[in-house]
């Protein structure tokens, strides 16, 4: 007689679990190399001139674009300087008038109100001074940070792709079945969900229900960076995937989660790669690749990991008498959610019908507020 089963893990330690598998982002601090604006620049297209002469009208010396050296012109009285929006303020011009607000006549330029000193000027070291601490060491990669880096003149992480391949496993999976046998959709589905969050997303044919063809796969991994599974991880005859990772050496993060559907999630490391063992079924397989897969790429970029949950409103009410949360397919239309009868994780009609999901804890939801997930 089998002991006492463990509780099934939340799918919040699952996530957690597979974002702590990965070491924090190796970058280090960002510091100012110099001050930012390194000089006084035009915050507008216009001209810069002496506030002092007022409203008289002025010679104008030259033009500065953005880049030139600003020691080429000295603003005087009675003259100015036509400047472009990034443009060094020259000597001698403390403001920047506005193209709209001069008038041109005459061969001079002439503002229509008394300009004021320092205006639409960004002042040198207003964002930063150098030696300033921008990012500290260990900040996640984003866009952003990579510009930053690259404005003080450090190089950012090298842009690549995470490379996912996607294996559907079963005997049962042909390409023209007979009524006892199935096409693959799943790995169509998961490899378009993959290439959809910005994987190279390779799909690989389907891997047979036989422990030693298994282990052969997942030794020839190649350079996949991700291994995604469907099938092969519940508790049947032909369930292989945990017991041969175990035999491999591969650290298991988890097996089983407690989410509906879905409960036979699989996510472990062997050697550099991560494998995520989805369940078959096809409902289960891309929720929880959905909710999964991004955490991994986030954690083998050093980027963070997307919150994929938004706030909306079910119009109806939804049951789950299960003692699992669940998520039910919803049509979506701004933030209201129209469930829809749902048979199951194998109902892939539905899934295909719905553009969201609707989180639902045991006991059901009445109409009202609830979270829920966008589909990919």
């Amino acid at each position: 007689m089998s002991g006492p089963q463990s509780p099934l893990l939340s799918l919040e330690e699952a996530l957690s679990r597979l974002a702590g598998a990965f070491p924090p982002a190796a970058s280090g601090a960002v510091l100012a190399d110099r001050d930012d604006p390194a000089l006084d620049r035009s915050a507008m297209d216009g001209a810069a001139m002496r506030s002092e002469d007022g409203v008289c009208g002025r010679t104008v010396l030259g033009t500065l674009y953005a880049g030139d050296a600003p020691d080429r012109f000295q603003v005087l009285p009675g003259t100015c300087v036509r400047i472009m929006t990034g443009g060094c303020l020259p000597a001698g011009a403390d403001t920047v008038v506005p193209v709209e607000n001069l008038k041109a006549a005459g061969g001079l330029l002439t503002p229509l109100t008394a300009p004021r000193a320092g205006e639409w000027i960004r002042r040198r070291g207003d964002q930063a001074l150098a030696g300033a601490l921008l990012l500290p060491a260990g900040m996640p990669h984003n866009a952003a940070r990579t510009g930053l880096r690259a404005q003080v003149g450090l190089p950012g992480p090298p842009l690549r792709r995470v490379v996912v391949g996607i294996a559907p496993t079963g005997d049962e999976i042909v390409a023209h079945p007979a009524p006892h046998q199935i096409r693959d959709s799943n790995g169509p589905m998961l490899a378009a969900l993959a290439h959809a969050l910005g994987a190279d997303a390779r799909l690989l044919p389907p891997i047979p229900d036989d422990p030693a063809d298994l282990r052969s796969f997942l030794e020839g991994l190649g350079d996949l960076d991700i291994l995604i599974t469907s099938g092969g991880v519940s508790a049947g005859e032909k369930d292989h995937l945990p017991g041969v990772l175990a035999a491999m050496g591969a650290r298991i993060l988890f097996h089983k989660i407690r989410l509906k559907p879905g409960k036979p999630m699989l996510a472990a490391i062997l050697g550099r790669q991560v494998v995520l063992g989805l369940p078959g079924n096809p409902a289960s397989s891309y929720l929880n690749a959905l909710l999964f897969l991004p955490v991994a790429m986030a954690g083998l970029l050093g980027t963070a990991a997307p919150d994929p949950w938004k706030s909306g409103r079910l119009e109806a009410a939804v049951a789950n008498p299960g003692d699992r949360p669940m998520l039910h397919p919803c049509l979506r239309r701004a933030d209201r959610l129209q469930p829809l009868e749902s048979r199951g994780s194998a109902d892939l009609i539905r899934l295909a019908q719905a553009d969201a999901c609707a989180w639902i804890e045991p006991g059901g939801a009445a109409a009202g507020p609830v979270r829920y997930l966008d589909l990919v």
